[in-house]
């Protein structure tokens, strides 16, 4: 999984940290910050969930496909 964000297209409503605090964090603005670009397992539901109710569109949660040899 890979998760990123537009930091320009950021609100600040904070549904991100609220919902996947290992992932997510907000600067002094309010304005989302990725603290886990490779999230584990652990925290893969929750970066999912936070992706989707970003009011702004401002994340990007991607799964990643295994290679062929894997």
């Amino acid at each position: 999984m890979k998760v990123t964000a537009d930091r320009a297209v950021c609100v600040g409503a904070g549904m991100c940290v609220l919902t996947a605090p290992d992932v997510f964090d907000q600067d002094e603005d309010g304005i989302v910050t990725v603290l886990a670009p490779e999230p584990g397992d652990d925290s893969r539901d929750a970066a999912l969930e936070a992706g989707m109710l970003c009011p702004s569109g401002a994340l990007r949660v991607e799964e990643q496909r295994g290679t062929a040899a894997e």
